[in-house]
């Protein structure tokens, strides 16, 4: 898995909303607070929109919102939608057929687990649990 940086940033914007969940922030606003640039936080939010997890509204207040709540919206879904899948190598998937040694592979498995691991982990961390830590204590000093 790798994160690129439509990814840190689609996870970010995603985040930003959770916090200011049932609110409407206008596109320069999330640019300015993420340090994202305007050009390429429209695109992402475009394709954020086109498949469901944030919703506009147009005119003077108008801006962008998450179209579900935090708790139903997991860091996996994210990651996945933007930087594609989890797995660290195809070969994980039973159906690619781009290696002859695949069932013999002294790797494989390792990365089987690691991939098992890995999904684990961000399927099971909501962005309401995001939420949660980022108004704990110790990242009040962090501004996003």
């Amino acid at each position: 898995m790798r994160i690129t940086y439509k990814g840190d940033y689609a996870l970010k914007t995603i985040l930003k909303l959770s916090i200011n969940y049932g609110k409407v922030l206008s596109i320069h606003k999330l640019a300015k607070d993420l340090d994202i640039p305007v050009k390429f936080l429209e695109q992402i939010l475009l394709e954020l929109k086109r498949v469901g997890f944030v919703k506009s509204r147009r005119g003077k207040v108008g801006g962008y919102f998450l179209a579900r709540h935090p708790s139903k919206i997991m860091l996996g879904e994210i990651i996945r939608f933007v930087d594609g899948p989890i797995e660290p190598i195809a070969c994980i998937n039973d159906n690619y057929r781009g290696c002859n040694d695949m069932y013999r592979c002294i790797f494989r498995d390792l990365w089987k687990k690691i991939t098992e691991q890995t999904s684990k982990i961000v399927d099971n961390i909501s962005f309401e649990d995001l939420r949660r830590r980022f108004t704990d204590k110790k990242f009040l000093a962090y501004t996003i």
